[in-house]
């Protein structure tokens, strides 16, 4: 199974007065993992998107372990989870720079045209269906 990792370093605008990651953030990150998942196979968003898809995130959930701090480097591992051709979903895992897992969750997607009705990707795109299906 293949899993995408991108490092990037706490911000201080993520963070509450006490320097700990404010929860919302987390779910930016998965954002930012699975973005670039996509874009590790050779899927950019801005290219599906101009071809008339979307991709909403339809669920998502995240579990916190331990907090994540101003400055800490954190690594966001992103793999895909479910593929189904209209329905697809992605596991995370959040890392400090000492390995220590702190969150871990999910995001569940939709293949949908720009009237949100669903869209089967191997019919409309079979480019971007086989890089998925090939990593899952």
């Amino acid at each position: 199974m293949y899993v995408n990792e991108i490092s990037f370093r706490v911000r201080y605008s993520e963070t509450d007065r006490m320097g700990i990651v404010y929860h919302p953030n987390y779910y930016i990150w998965f954002e930012i993992g699975r973005t670039d998942y996509m874009r590790s196979l050779g899927c950019n968003y801005r290219d599906i998107e101009e071809k008339g898809i979307l991709l909403p995130v339809i669920e998502t959930h995240c579990f916190y372990k331990k907090p994540a701090r101003y400055d800490d480097v954190v690594t966001v591992k992103t793999a895909l989870k479910e593929f189904k051709g209209v329905r697809l979903s992605f596991d995370y895992e959040i890392y400090n720079q000492k390995t220590e897992l702190l969150s871990y969750g999910y995001t569940v997607q939709v293949f949908v045209d720009k009237n949100l009705k669903p869209v089967n990707i191997k019919k409309v795109m079979p480019d971007i269906y086989y890089k998925l299906i090939s990593n899952k």
